[in-house]
């Protein structure tokens, strides 16, 4: 799974009939601190997720996985909104540490 910020929304009026209605976001990976990383994804939004929010994606045949995906040509899903990640304080320390 991957950990997330959605930062933004793919607008496609031509597409396989199979993702007619679906909704695609681009999602930025995110540091367990919420810092971002490098790396992006396009996801198919299988929970009403927005931009701005911190969210779960699938990817690869788990992807395939949801109500909303199954059988379509999706490589990535947003199949959760994040509430809260709790780290423990030791993890956390030395992560800080080897900074």
């Amino acid at each position: 799974m991957i950990l997330g910020k959605v930062i933004g929304t793919v607008w496609s009026t031509r597409k396989d009939e199979n993702l007619v209605g679906a909704k695609f976001l681009i999602v930025r990976q995110l540091n367990l601190d919420y810092t971002p990383k490098e790396n992006f994804i396009v996801a198919m939004d299988s929970v009403g997720a927005g931009v701005g929010e911190v969210v779960l994606c699938a990817q690869g045949s788990s992807a395939r996985q949801t109500v909303l995906t199954k059988n379509k040509p999706i490589d990535a899903v947003i199949m959760a909104i994040v509430d809260k990640l709790d780290i423990s304080i030791k993890e956390r320390l030395e992560e800080l540490v080897e900074q």
